[in-house]
């Protein structure tokens, strides 16, 4: 067996796996929380045309103001609603203005200005590109879309925008003692990865487009990941040395480049990520909830960041608690948050789900340990909020 590489160059070697897929145009309807691929700048003026901002009365020139249905001249005025079109010819030079309603009196075909100075020239008028100009840069490459955005997208008369890639993932559950429903007997486990991988590679900017359940067994195995088509394939289990474990001959079989096999880390040093002759991927996840959880979160997301054509989710740094490390490897922990500092779950087992579940992020243990009064790195869970303090 080869040495295990360290945590921190598998998520490198995970990020630079993939060729980034190509952009998607995507309706704009589609485009939440999408990352934008390309610059959007603006293909017309915003606004594009000269329009009231209020109800009122479009005015020109001193009142008190005739009124008019025509284009309004000196002393004369038109009604005129918000969002009305303001005439070509009387903006944004001249004594053009509108009027509001509540500022207004009407009577006898005139109108009269009842407060003080209203209005001044141009006053409650929207000016031509006065938001934007025409080719003026609203939206950078990179940024993630939200409401707002598509919103700005759609005054342009913009349809769609390329987006980043979501790569497509596939997932292949081996195990003869998995079962799908109701509580395992003694020798058998309840099957949980079906309900949380698929939602969790969603939540890293992943499409799941199928899952796929075999038996251990070499042929079944090999021939589950030979007959999917999807740039990234996620295998559960079949990753030790046992001979129940069939995932490293069925990588063999299929030709698959190895790019690392085995993880300085724990849970889930039995990691396996390889590439497929045609350019596929597959990760190899181990056969342990937690482990698995914590390679998806930690090395999957890099991937499926590569692939994407993004940069994989940054740690950050936090308050430390005493932590003794684990010679030549690097420990992840579910942690909660109390008082702005990490409290470790005492549920840490690579079959325990419980102290994940009540996690606030996975507290990333050096070898050499961690010291309370100093900070440690975190990877954030997606389902987690914002940690406070």
């Amino acid at each position: 067996m080869t040495a295990r590489i360290g945590w921190l160059d598998a998520r490198r070697r995970a990020e630079a796996a993939g060729q980034a897929l190509p952009p998607q145009t995507v309706p704009l309807q589609r485009c939440i929380g999408r990352r934008l691929a390309a610059d959007l700048s603006s293909p017309i003026d915003l606004p594009h045309f000269a329009s009231s901002a209020m109800d009122g009365w479009l005015t020109v020139g001193a009142g008190p103001w005739t009124i008019t249905d025509a284009i309004p001249r000196a002393g004369e005025a038109r009604a005129v609603v918000t969002g009305g079109l303001i005439p070509e010819g009387l903006v944004p030079e001249g004594t053009t203005a509108v009027l509001r309603s509540e500022s207004a009196v009407a009577s006898n075909g005139v109108v009269h200005a009842a407060r003080g100075r209203e209005p001044r020239p141009g006053e409650h008028i929207r000016i031509v590109g006065t938001e934007a100009s025409r080719g003026e840069l609203l939206i950078a490459a990179g940024t993630v879309l939200n409401p707002a955005h598509l919103a700005l997208a759609a005054s342009t008369g913009v349809d769609s925008l390329q987006v980043q890639a979501e790569p497509e993932v596939a997932m292949v559950f081996t195990g003869d003692e998995v079962v799908t429903s109701g509580p395992p007997a003694a020798g058998q486990v309840r099957d949980s990865f079906g309900v949380q991988l698929p939602a969790l590679f969603e939540s890293l900017g992943a499409q799941v487009i199928g899952t796929t359940r075999t038996r251990d067994g070499l042929d079944v195995i090999a021939d589950a990941i030979d007959h999917i088509d999807a740039p990234l394939i996620v295998t559960t289990g079949g990753t030790g040395s046992s001979s129940a474990d069939h995932m490293h001959d069925a990588l063999r079989r299929l030709g698959a480049e190895v790019l690392f096999d085995g993880v300085a880390m724990r849970p889930g040093g039995p990691t396996v990520v390889a590439g497929l002759p045609d350019g596929r991927l597959v990760a190899c996840l181990p056969g342990n909830p937690l482990a698995a959880m914590v390679v998806a979160l930690t090395l999957c997301e890099p991937l499926i960041a590569g692939l994407a054509g993004r940069p994989m989710r940054p740690t950050r740094r936090i308050d430390a608690p005493d932590l003794n490390g684990r010679a030549g490897t690097t420990v992840l922990v579910p942690y909660s948050l109390s008082d702005g500092s990490a409290e470790v779950s005492p549920w840490t087992g690579s079959g325990m789900m419980r102290g994940l579940s009540a996690a606030d992020g996975l507290l990333v243990v050096p070898q050499e340990g961690t010291a309370r009064g100093g900070t440690a790195e975190s990877v954030d869970l997606p389902w987690a909020l914002p940690p406070r303090g």
